[in-house]
């Protein structure tokens, strides 16, 4: 928690050892530059980096040190220092050249609300070699509107950095935010990953629910002896909407009768 050096340093290892073993897409967790339990608007703005801070830089060369193609990317969550004041709770997007995209996270949830401000901007689509992804963060994924704007304007991934809360839940089941990220993946023919925090923080235990899913809610992967949740995919099997010879999944959807 606050280590600002030590998590850089940590999670470009990381992202160097998803390179080695093969991963064109590398997530890691909300925040992780800086830890999640914050006490203070203070200890938030002692950590908080603008997009680009030179420090930042360690992830693309953790890139460059294992040897990345130039279609590989890395997305990160990170306490954003806005130019206009305001510190945001971000998903930033890089590749060796550079920071691809910013989103900055819409939903907040709980402690959140009393140090970061809500984004105002529509979660975004980054064309990439490999097919059409979307960021996400976290809560957002508890917005079935979130997931399904991305799909509907063309995500074939949708990459989301999280930090889920261990929950109480019935012996043998998933937790219950991964069901949600399942049933996300499902409803909108999409392959989804997200990369969850684990371990406890400042009394938080955390669920380590890292995973890769596929359009059919399948979990593909989940956290091996190192930490990494690895799956290879074609991202074009998410284009294929028919559901049956008279299903489809934008095609059977009726929004001139849904209420709000």
């Amino acid at each position: 928690m606050l280590d600002l050096k030590g998590n850089l340093e940590r999670s470009a290892l990381a992202v160097g050892r998803a390179v080695e073993r093969g991963a064109s897409f590398i997530v890691l967790p909300e925040l992780v530059t800086t830890g999640y339990m914050f006490d203070s608007a203070d200890e938030v703005q002692a950590v908080a980096l603008e997009v680009d801070d030179e420090r930042l830089d360690i992830w693309r060369q953790a890139l460059a040190d294992s040897g990345a193609d130039s279609g590989v990317s890395v997305v990160a969550g990170i306490a954003e220092r806005g130019h206009d004041g305001s510190v945001y709770n971000s998903a930033v997007m890089l590749d060796a050249t550079g920071v691809l995209a910013v989103y900055r996270k819409i939903h907040l949830w709980n402690r959140e609300k009393r140090y970061f401000t809500p984004g105002s901007r529509a979660a975004p689509l980054i064309p990439t070699a490999h097919g059409t992804v979307g960021l996400l963060v976290c809560y957002d994924l508890d917005f079935p509107e979130m997931p399904r704007s991305l799909a509907l304007r063309g995500a074939d991934l949708i990459l989301a950095p999280t930090n889920w809360s261990l929950l109480r839940r019935p012996e043998g089941e998933s937790a219950p935010q991964l069901l949600n990220a399942r049933m996300a993946a499902r409803a909108n023919h999409v392959f989804l990953a997200v990369c969850d925090r684990c371990g406890t923080e400042r009394g938080q235990s955390w669920t380590g629910g890292s995973a890769v899913v596929d359009p059919d809610g399948w979990v593909l992967s989940t956290p091996d002896s190192d930490g990494i949740a690895l799956a290879w995919v074609d991202l074009a099997a998410a284009r294929d909407r028919q559901l049956s010879a008279v299903n489809h999944v934008w095609g059977d959807r009726r929004p001139e009768l849904y209420q709000w």
